[in-house]
């Protein structure tokens, strides 16, 4: 589960990590009120930031021609005029697609000067089993282009997890940023804040890009998260209900949100051809397959090992709601799933939503003789597939004939 960056911005700073004063803002008129706070405080500049769970902000475009979803203010009445053109309004970045996010909620925050910028994240280092803390003096860029390029100045620090962040490590990646005097000791309480942050939070990822020294309105410099991103584990999310109700639905497909009521992995994508499927892997095979025989995967679904008939009709429906679908692939190999329970799930989702595209069912396994008779007797038209070849070459031509 992704958050937006002024959640992501409360969580760490539950931690003890510094963040720019700031507040979320969806109307225009509580705008004011926070951008009035932040002028009477003392900041000469404020930042509005678009809230919408995808990057390249700053350089986006509004659907009503306002560019940028990231704009600076040096005043209140200038702060308004960039709310009001950016709340309930459609924003278009790089990686929204062109259909874009309609933006609930911005941050504003104060903008300090910036006087040096720094990336830091924690991830999980699935080769070692172990949390890995990454740092460069390289700050304000894709990490990607560091690693790339200038690769010595990444700093990898592991964490044991049966200790946790030991002080040393701290001080060792401060002093590898360079940091000295007040602000070093600054940041090693930063890094450390960071780290329980995400150990404390089940976090896949906590990424603070940029990192940043800044001049405060005494002129006081301090190292602060500027921007920050948090991705969680959804597996852990039951133990964090404080953070599950951060969940904003509105950013994620509709189609994904119904799956997740019935407990179904699904990933809409830009194909035709839907694909029902117990397992990842073999879910991830199928969509190989389909492009191997020349068609295009419209979703990946995976009903996982031991799905209900309800569960299969659910599965139906939410494919039968995207209307880029014009072919159906069921591929399921019954292991701890019963094919017999699957083709009863079938044969009533067809009838329930009057299903009239190609579909295509290949079952092996574990009651699979019942599971085809089922299938064989239901008197609905319905292809059968002898191997996962043989679907995927089936549903690719039953789609194109279509």
């Amino acid at each position: 589960m992704n958050i937006h960056e002024y959640q992501a911005k409360q969580l760490l700073a539950r931690h003890g990590v510094a963040v720019p004063a700031g507040e979320p803002c969806k109307t225009v008129d509580e705008a004011r009120a926070v951008a009035e706070k932040l002028f009477a405080a003392g900041h000469t500049l404020i930042v509005i930031k678009s809230q919408i769970h995808a990057g390249g902000r700053g350089k986006g475009t509004f659907t009503h021609g306002f560019q940028g979803g990231v704009k600076l203010a040096k005043s209140v009445d200038e702060a308004v005029n960039f709310a009001s053109n950016m709340l309930g309004k459609t924003l278009v970045t790089k990686q929204t697609g062109p259909e874009g996010r309609v933006v609930q909620t911005i941050l504003i925050a104060a903008a300090e000067t910036i006087k040096k910028e720094f990336y830091l994240a924690v991830l999980l280092d699935r080769a070692n089993s172990r949390p890995l803390i990454m740092a460069s003096t390289e700050g304000g860029v894709e990490i990607e282009e560091v690693a790339a390029h200038t690769p010595e100045k990444i700093v990898r620090e592991h964490v044991d997890p049966a200790v946790g962040l030991m002080p040393y490590q701290a001080r060792k990646i401060a002093a590898a940023l360079g940091l000295k005097g007040d602000l070093f000791n600054q940041a090693c309480k930063l890094i450390t804040g960071v780290y329980k942050a995400s150990w404390e939070s089940d976090a896949a990822m906590v990424e603070i890009n940029p990192l940043c020294i800044v001049e405060g309105p005494g002129g006081k410099e301090a190292i602060m998260a500027v921007d920050a991103k948090i991705g969680l584990d959804d597996n852990a999310l039951y133990r964090h209900a404080d953070i599950q109700a951060m969940r904003d639905l509105a950013e994620e497909s509709p189609l994904e949100v119904e799956a997740s009521k019935y407990s179904l992995n699904y990933i809409k994508l830009d194909g035709n051809i839907a694909c029902l499927v117990n397992g990842a892997g073999l879910a991830m095979s199928t969509m190989d397959i389909i492009k191997h025989y020349g068609g295009d995967p419209a979703n990946f679904l995976d009903v996982g090992g031991g799905a209900s008939k309800d569960q299969v009709a659910a599965a139906f429906r939410i494919i039968l709601s995207d209307a880029s679908v014009k072919g159906i692939l069921v591929n399921i190999f019954g292991g701890i799933m019963d094919c017999n329970v699957i083709a009863t799930g079938i044969v009533e989702a067809v009838r329930e939503t009057g299903l009239k595209l190609p579909l295509v069912v290949r079952l092996e396994g574990n009651n699979v003789a019942a599971g085809k008779k089922t299938l064989a007797e239901s008197g609905l038209t319905i292809i059968s597939g002898d191997s996962m070849a043989d679907a995927a070459q089936k549903v690719v031509k039953a789609t194109r004939a279509a």
